[in-house]
């Protein structure tokens, strides 16, 4: 692991034992750290990018032959940008929406955000390409998990015998226009994300930053590695343990940047137990960027991750329920 005080952390997970406590380190002080290790073929990120970029480059009314509004309580599909919301204020990206590919008779396919993908008959390497990127990234999640357990003194297999045995695996590729100069919009704004742990591809373009005890920080792609972030999820079943840090995105390139999170949840049906409340601040006394606690909810996974992205697609928000 390397430990300069003004860059994230790198850390190999390919061995849970030798990762624990360097993955301590890193979800006590910044939530944040770059992965390696994982496990995935370098030449399949590659590949990706170009696809997707030949995606989005297509014209708009092609990208709209498998908009949000298509894809139904599967919640897949293309966004235009300024169409998705980070504490109400639009985005500056377009993006794609995948998960878990599910036929029509799977049990969990009439789920919200369950079922079948929309990928875009003008690019039909897409598809294979982000099927078998969910495969490959949800194996290097479950691998980070069991780093992330053994920091926390549990069994390395604590999360995949249990709340990740059956995933919410959610994918996202979004495109950020360059910034026109002097611009103040927010490719994304402020935000934590909502699950257990997000993987984070992205190009050689920058653009993301972390808040860090130090204060934002720029977080570069570091070539084979992935950027790896906990959510608020896995703050709450650490009791405030481990944090969820707010980050945020500008496009200053003057290129295009393309992005590709990846979010493995906790089973959509499962309940995480509930914990004592904490006051929505860090330990620093900042507010949360939302004014919320995640550790302030009682149901399933899945009421929580409907209730939420309702709000980042509200004129979709009926498609839920």
């Amino acid at each position: 692991m390397t430990a300069d005080p003004v860059t994230l952390p790198v850390i190999d997970v390919a061995d849970p034992e030798r990762a624990a406590g360097p993955i301590a380190a890193a979800c006590r002080d910044t939530g944040f750290f770059y992965v390696t290790g994982h496990g995935v073929p370098p030449r399949l990120p590659a590949e990706l990018d170009a696809a997707s970029r030949r995606f989005f480059s297509l014209p708009h009314q092609d990208k709209r032959e498998i908009e949000m509004v298509r894809g139904g309580r599967a919640w897949r599909g293309w966004f235009p940008v300024g169409a998705e919301l980070t504490a109400g204020s639009p985005d500056r990206k377009e993006g794609l929406y995948f998960g878990t590919e599910l036929a029509p008779d799977h049990p969990r396919a009439g789920l919200p955000l369950h079922g079948a993908n929309l990928f875009p008959v003008q690019v039909p390497e897409l598809r294979p390409l982000v099927l078998s990127y969910v495969d490959a990234l949800t194996a290097a999640a479950q691998r980070v998990l069991r780093g992330v357990a053994r920091s926390l003194d549990l069994p390395a297999d604590y999360f995949a015998a249990g709340y990740t045995a059956v995933p919410t695996v959610l994918f996202r590729i979004f495109h950020y226009p360059p910034a026109p100069p002097g611009d103040p919009g927010w490719g994304v704004g402020e935000h934590t994300d909502y699950g257990l742990l997000t993987l984070l591809g992205q190009d050689d373009n920058g653009g993301l930053q972390v808040h860090t005890p130090g204060g934002w920080i720029d977080a570069p792609p570091l070539p084979g590695a992935f950027v790896c972030n906990i959510g608020d999820m896995l703050e709450r079943l650490t009791g405030g343990w481990y944090r969820s840090t707010p980050h945020r995105v500008r496009n200053t390139s003057g290129r295009d940047r393309l992005s590709f999170p990846f979010f493995l949840d906790p089973d959509f049906l499962s309940r995480v137990p509930p914990l004592p409340d904490r006051a929505a601040t860090d330990a620093g006394g900042r507010r949360r960027w939302d004014d919320a606690s995640p550790l302030a909810f009682t149901g399933t996974y899945g009421d929580y991750l409907t209730a939420k992205v309702a709000r980042v697609f509200p004129q979709l928000r009926a498609n839920l329920t």
